[in-house]
């Protein structure tokens, strides 16, 4: 799965069961794209992937579309996505445990989708110390 949170309780997510790839990512970022009427600012770990050429092509051709900024390596704790995925973990753990990979994904796209409508409780995430450096001050 690959997911993005805005601070104010947005969710976009994509599953996906082969490996993470450049063609994978761009198309992910297309979607946001697409149904963003503002400048995307994705903020990415540093996952081989998020530096390609295929994606750098591809966000050149896309710069006032959305710009990425990418996390120091091994700071996993200000990553907004590991507090979801944290939360994700909690959830599927905490019932039925899934048998099989249609269980895995079913109980991963119903959480996420919950997650689409609980936007307190998505935007939460930022309000610990380390994702401060998300959040504009007014």
């Amino acid at each position: 799965m690959i997911s993005a949170l805005t601070a104010q309780g947005g969710v976009r997510f994509m599953l996906y069961e082969e490996s993470m790839n450049q063609q994978r990512l761009i198309a992910f970022m297309r979607s946001l794209i697409r149904t963003s009427e503002k400048k995307v600012f994705l903020i990415l770990d540093n996952l081989k992937v998020h530096h390609g050429k295929k994606v750098s092509a591809w966000l050149e051709q896309h710069r006032e579309q959305l710009e990425l900024f990418f996390l120091p390596p091994y700071a996993p704790e200000s990553n907004p996505d590991e507090y979801l995925n944290h939360a994700l973990k909690l959830s599927v753990h905490s019932g039925t445990l899934p048998r099989t990979r249609d269980d895995i994904r079913h109980f991963t796209q119903s959480f996420m989708r919950s997650l689409q409508r609980n936007k307190p409780y998505v935007s939460a995430f930022f309000r610990h110390k380390l994702l401060s450096y998300i959040c504009i001050q007014k």
